[in-house]
């Protein structure tokens, strides 16, 4: 039996005294062991994908207890007995799609997150890439989702009025193999569609002169794209709203009653909520969402990768995306990360990949960044620690089989899944709301008609910084706020902070700025801008200053007047 082979191997690896069982359709572990690298391990060894849906790794760390999920401070009724046709739980890249995708129809749609604004977590905390898909398993569900993705962007960006910038990917060998794998690697991306292109070590250095001398040529992939992340999940959640869906923020779901293999109701800290179909698009929580709506056949390792963005000055060593080719990355655990331009011209390096029992931890460290740093500096030895101007951490939903849990659930018959949602998410995410939102209509089980209202155009907030001399005056002299700088780092000016107050989806914070209109993102990281911009916010919104907060509530800037009255 499949199960004592599994057993076997636990055992072979030297991890004692685990439990194996079979659950809902997949591998249970259970027991405790003294080190999250060998729980890990052991979730890894249970994968059997002929045999089995997914592992259940239950097995707990001694002396080790889980933080509780991090709740808003906000509590009401808002919520009490609202009624809607489907719940979509998270707000990052996949469920902003989802809930655009459902707007498309004429149904009654509401997104909750537990956090301040969309984008807080994992879609905001990633390099933005568009991918090819080359590096994914050649029949897997990502590469599936990835390639579909990746030729919707530009549509997209033409739609909502995001940055799309197509910089090519170049995937750098650092030894002399590229006559060797160039056939594997072609008739790879052949079965796929990728458009690929064979470059010499002279053509690379022609192209690339930064490159490092060590590098033997490279695969170049053009059609890859980089986008802002954090814009490109508003981009989807405002034109959501435009098209009449709903955004719950600083509502996190905790519990769901649910009998008969049906979801009734879904309690938040907003008031319990009763919709037909429910979305688990919740990200590093998404297996918990699972196991509340009992289905849950997967869990969540939260993977951390750590990243760091340079000074714009830098963005002249390239304009392009750099990576190492590892001729095992299809079956490895991370893209192993490289160095990329961003949608915004600064130089974005990493991520690392490290394993952690925190759902939630953001938190970077010296080692990480040397490492990181170290790594890229072997492609491209010009790139300086001096020139890091911020640097930043997120954790990816991974499960062990490292693949997407796209599905109706097989067991509640109103519950669909967009789980396990890790890179390339932020490429695969239109591609899956449309199936999700397929699955959901099918879930409702009656006619659902198009939305013929449904409009795809979203009007971005102007960059004041990207207009000619003859555009700029024009708009200033239709709106004198566009010629006050506030941000002088990134040349942000007030008129484009007051609509970004002015938005579908307005986030009256320091930081929601920030993701809007890039004010305080620039070398000085705020430290010029941040008053103007409380004050912006105060008069904007009618409040007092220390009403003002960098995130959620609780995170007020000012906290007492030092003088006067």
């Amino acid at each position: 039996m499949f199960l004592d082979k599994i057993a076997k191997k636990l055992l072979k690896a030297g991890l004692f005294d685990i439990e194996v069982g079979f659950e809902n359709g997949s591998v249970v572990l259970r027991g405790e062991l003294d080190s999250w690298e060998d729980i890990v391990n052991a979730g890894r060894l249970a994968v059997d994908t002929k045999n089995s849906r997914g592992v259940i790794n239950d097995i707990k760390l001694k002396g080790f207890e889980e933080p509780p999920m991090k709740m808003p401070l906000l509590n009401d009724d808002k919520y009490e007995g609202k009624k809607v046709d489907v719940l979509v739980i998270g707000g990052g890249i996949v469920g902003c799609s989802i809930l655009r995708e459902l707007s498309k129809w004429n149904l009654t749609s509401l997104l909750v997150d537990k956090e301040y604004d969309v984008a807080v977590n994992q879609s905001s905390r990633n390099d933005g890439e568009i991918h090819p898909g080359i590096d994914l398993s050649p029949d897997c569900i990502k590469v599936k989702y990835n390639c579909r993705g990746n030729r919707m962007y530009p549509k997209l960006s033409e739609e909502l009025g995001f940055t799309l910038k197509r910089t090519g990917q170049y995937v750098l060998y650092t030894k002399p193999i590229g006559s060797l794998v160039w056939p594997i690697i072609k008739a790879r991306a052949k079965k796929n569609e990728i458009a690929i292109e064979n470059v010499s070590q002279k053509e690379l250095k022609k192209r690339q002169p930064n490159v490092s001398d060590e590098i033997h040529g490279a695969t170049y992939y053009p059609n890859v794209y980089v986008v802002s992340p954090y814009e490109v999940t508003i981009a989807f959640a405002e034109n959501a709203v435009t098209n009449g869906a709903e955004i719950a923020l600083s509502t996190a779901v905790i519990g769901m009653e649910h009998k008969d293999g049906k979801i009734y109701s879904v309690k938040t800290n907003r008031g319990t909520i009763y919709p037909e179909v429910v979305v688990n698009a919740a990200g590093v929580y998404s297996d918990r969402i699972a196991e509340m709506a009992g289905d849950r056949f997967f869990t969540i390792h939260p993977r951390k990768g750590e990243e760091m963005i340079l000074d714009k000055k830098a963005s002249a060593l390239m304009d392009t995306v750099m990576g190492r080719f590892d001729i095992s990355s299809s079956a490895s655990h991370t893209k192993g990360g490289g160095i990329l331009i961003t949608a915004d011209n600064n130089l974005l390096l990493g991520p690392n990949a490290v394993e952690t029992p925190l759902r939630e931890d953001l938190s970077t460290t010296p080692e990480g960044i040397d490492m990181v740093i170290k790594k890229q500096q072997t492609l491209m030895p010009r790139i300086s620690k001096g020139s890091i101007i911020t640097y930043f951490a997120g954790v990816r939903a991974s499960t062990y089989e490292e693949q997407f849990v796209i599905e109706r659930s097989k067991k509640v018959d109103n519950f669909v899944q967009a789980a396990g949602i890790q890179s390339p998410g932020i490429t695969a995410a239109p591609a899956i709301a449309e199936d999700i939102t397929k699955y959901c209509i099918e879930a409702i089980g009656k006619n659902i008609s198009k939305n013929e209202k449904f409009n795809p155009i979203r009007k971005p907030i102007p960059k004041v910084r990207e207009l000619s001399t003859e555009e700029r005056d024009k708009l200033i002299k239709e709106n004198p706020d566009y010629g006050v700088i506030i941000c002088r780092c990134e040349e942000i000016s007030k008129g484009e902070i007051i609509d970004a107050l002015n938005s579908p989806l307005k986030v009256p914070t320091i930081d929601g700025i920030k993701r809007r209109v890039r004010a305080g993102m620039g070398r000085c990281q705020g430290g010029f801008c941040s008053p103007q911009i409380v004050k912006i916010i105060a008069d904007h919104e009618g409040i007092s200053i220390d009403q003002v907060a960098k995130k959620q509530q609780g995170s007020e800037i000012l906290v007492a007047k030092n003088k006067g009255e």
